[in-house]
């Protein structure tokens, strides 16, 4: 990996109206990622969903609480603020953002570039919302992204999978890759990794999705000697 990385950490808040799968590793695999960047002084930014509490700036059809206000994401309650176990250090950057996208009405792009930073290293929530939308948004910008594959998550696994596919077969700066490669990428090591050769590499039919899936990962996982 070259010097120009960012580690992006979206939307690791105690908001907790979902259940997300395999959060505990999700989280334990975020901060492995934290402490590696940190130790290399590399760049960190986070993103946190706000909605404003009068629900002022929602989009049309979000779900409402019973006061008018928005159902979750809440400006002012606890349910923003950063896990306690991931909280930014001095720093750090936080991006606020009322939108899936992390560059959708947000200054990142100009820190970013600000920093000279070519490549964002991508974990998070929920793998087929902002995990999704953001990944689009930096590859349109012309960013690289290495997406950690095991550090991402949302309501299901299937979710979880067809977010990966979809990215995999359109998102042609992309590099997908486990906490464990990641961490020898960091390393200067030899490294594992997805890096899609061509457009719909994993087009595949509705039957046929367990089996994408399982292609994908064979495609991750380095196999034991």
């Amino acid at each position: 990996m070259n010097n120009n990385n960012a580690l992006l950490i979206i939307d690791m808040q105690q908001e907790d109206a979902f259940v997300l799968e395999n959060f505990d590793r999700v989280l334990a695999h975020t901060a492995t990622l934290l402490d590696s960047a940190r130790h290399q002084r590399m760049p960190v930014i986070y993103t946190r969903h706000i909605n404003q509490a009068d629900g002022s700036d929602l989009p049309h059809g979000e779900p409402l609480a019973a006061d008018g206000g928005p159902g979750g994401y809440r400006a002012g309650t606890r349910q923003v603020e950063i896990i306690e176990s991931l909280t930014p250090q001095s720093g750090e950057l936080i991006i606020d953002k009322g939108r899936y996208s992390a560059f959708h009405r947000t200054d990142l792009d100009a820190r970013l570039r600000a920093m000279e930073v070519d490549t964002l290293i991508v974990c998070g929530v929920l793998t087929d919302v902002c995990v999704l939308t953001s990944v689009f948004d930096a590859f349109a910008l012309g960013y690289r992204v290495r997406l950690v594959s095991d550090a991402c998550t949302t309501t299901t696994e299937a979710g979880h999978y067809s977010a990966l596919l979809i990215m995999a077969n359109w998102v042609y700066s992309l590099e997908i890759l486990t906490t464990t490669e990641c961490l020898r990428a960091l390393e200067q090591r030899d490294y594992l990794s997805l890096i899609p050769e061509r457009p719909d590499l994993f087009a595949h039919q509705p039957h046929e999705l367990q089996s994408t899936i399982a292609r994908l990962q064979s495609r991750l996982v380095r196999t034991q000697e």
